[in-house]
């Protein structure tokens, strides 16, 4: 909010999606979250561009956008550059970097309140295979272009936060 961003999640954008009465994807999104795997990239972008458009149509000073979890493989990064060509510019990957353990742990924690499918370790121990075989090298790209901004996300809340609030006072 202090930076002018939107935010939108990726995975929260699924999720309602998946819970709306009369989605045609809804049954989809729900076995590809259930098993760890990544929806394919044409419902994603599709439920991101949306939001998108709805949040500029509603006021058109709203046009930066911090989105959570996304692109998580190469077909994910084709489909944005695909359709957002021209349309929307990547300034920077704010990579949370933390310990597998350390974050099933978390997502553990998490699960006893959240109701998610995928707040389970069999699920999370499949989401973590899913990441290194196919979102490691998209991040990886991003390094190589130079736009990967790196945070220790094993440190406590508040450290972490002091780490993005350094990075986007210097990224804007």
């Amino acid at each position: 909010q202090k930076y002018g961003y939107t935010h939108l999640s990726a995975g929260d954008l699924l999720r309602d999606e998946r819970k709306r009465p009369g989605s045609q994807y809804g049954e989809l999104i729900e076995n590809y979250i259930k098993e760890g795997e990544i929806v394919p990239v044409e419902i994603t972008i599709s439920l991101l561009k949306r939001a998108m458009d709805q949040t500029m149509a509603a006021n058109s000073q709203k046009n930066k956008f911090l989105i959570d979890g996304f692109p998580r493989n190469e077909d994910n990064l084709q489909g944005w550059n695909k359709t957002m060509d021209g349309k929307a510019d990547v300034s920077f990957v704010l990579f949370f970097d933390c310990d597998n353990e350390i974050c099933i742990s978390r997502c553990l924690e998490r699960g006893k309140s959240s109701g998610r499918s995928d707040d389970n370790r069999e699920s999370l121990e499949k989401r973590i295979h899913t990441y290194l075989q196919s979102t490691k090298p998209i991040i990886d790209l991003y390094e190589r272009m130079g736009k990967v901004r790196k945070v220790d996300a094993s440190k406590s809340v508040d450290e972490v936060f002091e780490k993005v609030v350094q990075i986007f006072d210097k990224e804007g």
